[in-house]
């Protein structure tokens, strides 16, 4: 009698029992009583038939270890080491991999950038549920107060550039409180007013950061608001607010009327604020005690008088005077006393020479002395500054190869040097710098040479 095959020894087994059920249904319940979950094995057949949007990606043929067979922990750490936007193109495979990139630890401090051109809630629920906390909006139609509340958490909203946004379009995005928010840019909106100001002092309270660069339509009045709302204010960039004037400074420094101020104010832009005087710099001495990095650049009224009410802020350690023609060495001398200064910036300052470089300078890691009247005898002195990794000289036409001879001689620690426009120095000299052991940039024109 011929040998039974495995399938005719189940069929009479069945048949002595009286079953009748169907050869699928037998092979299912004969190969496990339930479903076990085996990711290192294939999916049945069954399971590869499918739906419209697969859970799992197609697998090849063989047997073995493959991508769509890790937990979705693995996957997430993979997807973690992924750029941004692979990360989004991951989630869109198969069901599982979209899980295992929706985790939040892929998205952990990750900046979304998007045009906001209508609203899209599928978009902002994804967001919220990936954890995303950083928002850069490229441009603007609308959907921005849809944005901010899918977001209850966001802790950083950049608008910069987006000329779109008005006064209406913060009021209604900022209508209740976001106490998460710490970081708001608001850079070349050309028509926020005062009106913005006074709602992100009402509903950002704990706002550490605001960058209104750009925004001329600001006046002292705004940052009356801002000294009344943001008392938590450590970085506050003004460049180019034409009508800012001493009278809001003193608002900033809690100098005037009922204002309360900033006092942690810590970073502080005047750039191209035009119609600040040294009264400016008085009340910030007066007001500001945590301040540690002042732009001035372009303040062309600023002079000696107002940096020796700098001098007395117990931890400034970085000022940009760029531009300033009040300034001279007799300023730079006093500013320069305390000896904490790790950044100064007084290029195209022309009645700056070598006397501003007498004492006091120690512990400068950059100086810019661009277009200054420096000669040899002033980079001898900075030769002196062993700590500085970086040095601006461009268009400083009376240095000639003994000056660099000093700095190649010295600076062992210099990293980048500007030599733009040195028409006194020849090979020669260049050969003294270029043998400094961590030098990584000299620019010798408008190409840098690295």
């Amino acid at each position: 009698m011929s040998a039974w095959t495995e399938e005719a020894a189940a069929a009479w087994r069945d048949e002595l029992l009286g079953y009748t059920e169907l050869p699928s249904a037998r092979r299912r319940a004969r190969a496990a009583p339930y479903r076990l979950h085996r990711p290192h094995l294939a999916p049945p057949p069954a399971e590869l038939s499918a739906p419209a949007v697969p859970d799992t990606p197609p697998t090849p043929p063989d047997s073995g270890t493959h991508v769509s067979r890790l937990y979705p922990e693995l996957l997430a750490l993979i997807f973690e080491r992924l750029p941004v936007r692979d990360r989004g193109r991951a989630a869109q495979v198969c069901r599982a991999w979209r899980d295992a990139a929706d985790r939040r630890s892929v998205w952990r401090g990750v900046e979304a950038a998007l045009h906001l051109r209508r609203a899209a809630p599928a978009l902002f629920a994804s967001l919220a549920r990936r954890g995303v906390r950083r928002l850069q909006v490229l441009s603007l139609r609308r959907g921005l107060r849809d944005a901010v509340a899918a977001l209850p958490g966001l802790e950083s909203l950049s608008l910069s550039g987006c000329y779109s946004v008005t006064d209406a379009a913060l009021a209604s995005a900022f209508a209740t409180e976001s106490p998460a928010l710490r970081r708001l840019d608001l850079s070349l909106c050309k028509q926020v007013t005062d009106s913005s100001l006074g709602r992100i002092a009402q509903s950002l309270k704990n706002l550490e950061e605001l960058e209104l660069g750009g925004c001329s339509n600001i006046t002292d009045t705004g940052l009356l608001l801002i000294a009344w709302g943001l008392r938590k204010l450590r970085r506050l960039d003004l460049r180019s607010c034409w009508h800012v004037t001493d009278a809001g400074l003193a608002h900033l420094c809690g100098g005037a009327g009922e204002a309360r101020g900033t006092p942690e104010l810590e970073h502080l832009g005047l750039q191209d604020c035009q119609r600040l005087t040294d009264e400016a710099l008085r009340h910030a001495a007066a007001g500001l005690p945590r301040l540690r990095s002042v732009n001035l650049s372009f303040c062309v009224a600023v002079s000696d008088a107002g940096l020796r009410h700098l001098a007395r802020l117990p931890q400034l350690e970085d000022v940009n005077l760029r531009a300033c023609d009040g300034v001279s060495d007799a300023g730079v001398a006093q500013l320069a006393e305390a000896g904490r200064l790790r950044a100064l910036d007084v290029s195209f300052c022309d009645k700056v020479g070598d006397e501003a470089l007498c004492g006091g300078l120690g512990a400068l890691r950059s100086l810019s002395l661009s277009a200054c009247r420096v000669t040899d005898e002033g980079l001898e002195r900075v030769a002196r500054l062993r700590q500085l990794e970086t040095l601006n000289i461009g268009q400083c036409s009376r240095v000639t190869d003994r000056g660099l001879r000093a700095l190649g001689d010295a600076l062992l620690q210099l990293r980048a040097i500007d030599l733009y426009g040195c028409t006194g120095i020849t090979t020669h000299g260049l050969e003294y710098i270029v043998r400094l052991p961590h030098l990584k940039v000299l620019n010798l024109g408008l190409w840098l040479v690295r």
